[in-house]
């Protein structure tokens, strides 16, 4: 039967959540009454979280689908091959986690049903450390005056897609899609819900200081060219102030004389226009390392193996290599 809801699950070393997302996910989608699937990518882990994958894929090989990746490429390429091997009519995003609860997911199912073709989740009540919330609602607010996509909570991936958008978003073909966003500036009608937030069910989050960083760059790049327009605002602005205060030095040598004593502020400003210097040759550099990335044409991530119900009486599952375009 194919499957009308398609459930596509990012895993990076979750060997001790897994069961318990198990537990808690089928329950929830068997009661809901239509039939669905559930995609899990295993992002390259570390762990046994493989072993367990294989063992949940042999308890209900009728809705599981696991595709094993040869290395770690990250989250999104991970949604992206998930993407690229859903059947459903909808699909719904969700982390391993767990700190989003799967029983939220009828909410956004209902949502899709009114007509909506793309539902995102708002956390309520965030249980993540206070830097983290705090790094959220900055790259939040940044992300609204600079891209101009209108979304709460951008980093929330308890989301819904009608499978017209998720199509999109696969042949968009980006290097580095930032899922989320894109959705958004794909959709139609888009809405947003508030969805539970709990702490993780085990071990800790993949999620350092450094590549929230990188998550937001990606971010700010792949959807605007503000960051290089305010650049070369405050370029034509401080090389005007600059020249004003080349013509004032001269003006001051001529009519007061020589003097040595502001040595060290000519030094200071000096500094100060070297780092906005070196500021503006990162931010160009993002956009050039975009182009790089697009125009190598590279896969964004290889599959070493795909577990999923064969149609083969005799199979009881099916391997398979490939390459996301």
């Amino acid at each position: 039967m194919t499957p009308y809801i398609s459930i596509v699950i990012p895993v990076y070393n979750e060997e001790k959540t897994l069961p318990i997302m198990f537990g808690r996910l089928i329950p929830v989608m068997d009661a809901y009454g239509k039939p669905y699937e559930v995609i899990f990518v295993n992002d390259g882990s570390k762990d046994g979280s493989q072993k367990v994958l294989a063992e949940l894929f042999n308890k209900r090989p009728d809705v599981i689908r696991v595709v094993q990746f040869m290395r770690n490429y990250g989250q999104h390429p991970a949604i992206m091959a998930g993407f690229e091997h859903v059947r459903g009519e909808v699909v719904v995003t969700l982390d391993c986690d767990l700190q989003n609860p799967p029983e939220d997911i009828p909410k956004l199912l209902k949502l899709i049903e009114e007509g909506h073709d793309v539902v995102g989740g708002i956390r309520a009540d965030r249980q993540d450390l206070a830097w983290r919330k705090a790094a959220s609602r900055f790259s939040n607010i940044v992300r609204k005056y600079i891209t101009n996509i209108n979304m709460t909570d951008h980093g929330c991936m308890l989301r819904a897609y009608r499978r017209h958008i998720v199509d999109q978003i696969v042949e968009c073909g980006d290097a580095s899609p930032f899922i989320t966003a894109l959705s958004q500036s794909l959709a139609a009608n888009p809405t947003e819900i508030e969805v539970g937030h709990e702490e993780r069910a085990a071990g800790e989050s993949n999620y350092n200081l450094y590549k929230l960083i990188r998550y937001n760059f990606d971010l700010m790049t792949g959807f605007s060219l503000v960051p290089l327009q305010l650049f070369t605002i405050i370029g034509m602005a401080l090389s005007a102030a600059s020249l004003l205060l080349v013509v004032y030095m001269i003006l001051r040598r001529i009519f007061v004389g020589p003097e040595a004593e502001g040595v060290f502020t000519l030094f200071a400003i000096m500094f100060f226009l070297i780092s906005v210097t070196m500021t503006g040759l990162g931010i160009v550099g993002e956009y050039v390392g975009r182009i790089y990335m697009e125009v190598r044409k590279r896969p964004r991530y290889m599959v070493k193996q795909v577990l999923e119900k064969d149609s083969s009486p005799f199979a009881k599952a099916s391997g398979d290599k490939g390459f996301g375009r």
